[in-house]
């Protein structure tokens, strides 16, 4: 076999396994209305609203359709308060074809959004009047009952989202 064949089948190879993997930070592609909230269940539709946690031992993604039921499941996880958790959320103007992810806990908040569990909370880069930050964000989303769909997590936190 030539010098060539090989390499072209070793890059071949490497291009084909380099699928195989996921990336290991940042958040990961929505498959519209088939993914569903890893909270409520429900199908990922609104691309204005939806956020990831990447985290754990494994550094799994997590989705979800609204920002308070991602806080509500963190809330409930061991690995919530590890310095590699990450938490994204989609800008309040995304759209399908194109989302803005946001860093959630750099994200400020606008208060007054239908969202798809009622929550409320809109994600943008600006310091609208009336926005609040992530930890303000984690404190009104823990203070209240999840939406009625979702299963209630103990009003304590166990490890306490991070801010």
């Amino acid at each position: 076999m030539s010098r060539r064949a090989v390499l072209g089948l070793i890059g071949g190879g490497a291009l084909i396994l380099s699928g195989c993997f996921e990336e290991k930070t940042g958040p990961a592609e929505i498959h519209w209305d088939r993914d569903v909230c890893k909270l409520c269940s429900m199908i990922i539709s609104d691309a204005r609203f939806t956020a990831q946690v990447r985290g754990g031992p494994k550094q799994k993604v997590y989705k979800f359709d609204d920002i308070g039921c991602a806080v509500n499941w963190l809330n409930g996880q061991p690995w919530a308060g590890d310095n590699n958790t990450e938490i994204w959320v989609a800008e309040r103007t995304s759209t399908r074809q194109s989302v803005r992810w946001l860093k959630a806990r750099d994200a400020r908040y606008v208060t007054n959004d239908q969202t798809p569990m009622n929550y409320g909370f809109g994600a943008t880069l600006q310091n609208l009047p009336g926005s609040i930050d992530f930890v303000a964000l984690t404190n009104r989303i823990l203070a209240k009952a999840p939406n009625h769909i979702c299963p209630a997590p103990s009003k304590k936190p166990k490890q306490g989202v991070p801010g």
